[in-house]
């Protein structure tokens, strides 16, 4: 199936790891002339896809976009994410080639015992040790689409906001660095360069949309990577909907979100910024990232539809709604590249940078993370008379992370050897799990 008719585009790329890892294809169909040099890259994430299932979908619609680009472009089926990938880890994989312990990014609510707590003003005699959260939570207002912007008539009028990102962080919620007495915005805090900053230093344009303004980390230890970073809130109230839902919670909320950052891409291939007001000319390096797909995963029913999978592997209809979705909104990427005579310079890289697994539900387990830290604490403050909480910090996502307050190789392996005996029971829910963060 295409909505789109599907014109020769001379660089394309489609693939997905098994569990949405980073894939790229930057040629079309091999022949005996060199192939063009590209001068712009696409780079779009499917945040959740796996190779099953574009796999799945191709099967099902041949004539579409996703199956033109995994046909005509270079497929790589074996790739893997970062570990862990949700969320900064595997954008941040993908824009700088590192894993994170190269890009010390290891999710986007962490902890370091070099920092000190957010709000700190005066740092002399202050005791290392602070959460790092580069979440929605860094919003001037992160109830508001525009992040506290404060444009009138959202969310028609979210094109305008700002591409200056991190001007719409609340610089009190983020750590401090305790040799300067200064806020860590979210670029500071990466170790490595970003694919943007080589693009910036080359003096080339930079361009990108994402789901929160602390996406600035993307910016690179620069701070200027991205010369156009459209990021509206995907956490924030959904405009028309219930109090107290944000975008993620209705699918056609989601496909309505995602729509903002497709238009601000097709002005983008247009040659002007995100919001179509000015020239600036199609960037080097540019792209977003689709969420749909991702909460019809996640969410059991939307819009009269079933959730997840039907049978393990195998989309059920408000999945396969949304791989249409993709399918559609893709299509219109490289309708507008022809339309611009860029086909014989565009690279388009399409890629996911983590999975929502597992697509059997029946094999998912949830672990309650508070009885399991509690008695981490307790068994240790047994071993140890007079210690305090051996966590400083965790965070229970798709995976639990752990900082501990003592660092020895010791306490490492009595953390491992405490936590591994507990019992792990599965839930009857299909409900996503809420992120719980607890921090001593």
């Amino acid at each position: 199936m295409s909505r789109h008719p599907l014109p020769p585009i001379a660089a394309a790329a489609a693939a997905l790891a098994a569990v949405g890892g980073l894939t790229t294809m930057t040629a079309g169909p091999a022949s005996a002339s060199p192939a063009p040099r590209s001068r712009h890259v696409l780079l779009l994430s499917v945040d959740g896809l796996h190779q099953s299932d574009l796999a799945w979908y191709v099967a099902q619609h041949p004539r579409s976009t996703l199956a033109r680009l995994a046909g005509d472009g270079v497929e790589y089926t074996h790739a893997r994410t970062t570990v862990p990938s949700d969320s900064f880890p595997g954008m941040v994989g993908q824009l700088t080639g590192g894993d994170p312990g190269v890009t010390g990014v290891y999710y986007d609510d962490t902890y370091s015992n070099a920092l000190l707590p957010a709000g700190t003003t005066s740092c002399a005699g202050v005791e290392p040790g602070a959460e790092v959260d580069l979440t929605e939570d860094l919003d001037k207002n992160q109830n508001s689409l525009d992040a506290g912007q404060g444009l009138p008539d959202l969310p028609g009028s979210i094109l305008s906001m700002t591409g200056d990102a991190a001007g719409l962080i609340n610089p009190a919620k983020l750590p401090v660095d305790p040799k300067t007495c200064k806020p860590v915005y979210p670029h500071s805090y990466l170790k490595v360069n970003t694919v943007f900053n080589v693009a910036r230093e080359a003096g080339l344009r930079t361009a990108w949309s994402d789901k929160h303004v602390a996406y600035d980390i993307l910016t690179g230890p620069s701070g200027n990577g991205i010369q156009d970073l459209f990021a509206p809130e995907i956490n924030s109230q959904a405009i028309g909907y219930p109090a107290g839902e944000d975008w993620t919670k209705d699918n056609a909320a989601t496909e309505q979100y995602d729509a903002y950052k497709v238009k601000a891409v097709l002005n983008e291939i247009d040659g002007y910024d995100h919001s179509g007001s000015h020239k600036t000319g199609v960037p080097a390096v540019f792209g977003m990232n689709f969420q749909s797909v991702s909460t019809a995963q996640k969410l059991p029913v939307s819009n009269g539809l079933t959730g997840g999978y039907a049978t393990p592997g195998i989309p059920g209809p408000l999945l396969a709604k949304n791989l249409d979705f993709v399918d559609q909104e893709v299509g219109a990427f490289l309708d507008e590249i022809h339309k611009r005579g860029l086909d014989d310079s565009t690279t388009v890289i399409l890629s996911s940078k983590h999975g929502q697994s597992p697509t059997d539900p029946k094999s998912l387990t949830r672990i309650d993370d508070g009885p399991l830290l509690d008695g981490l604490n307790a068994a240790w403050k047994t071993a140890h008379p007079g210690a305090g909480d051996l966590v400083a910090h965790a965070v229970d996502d798709d995976a639990m992370l752990l900082w501990l307050n003592d660092r020895s190789q010791a306490a490492v392996k009595f953390a491992k050897t405490s936590c591994s005996p507990s019992p792990a029971t599965a839930t009857a829910t299909t409900e996503p799990p809420s992120r719980s963060r607890r921090a001593a």
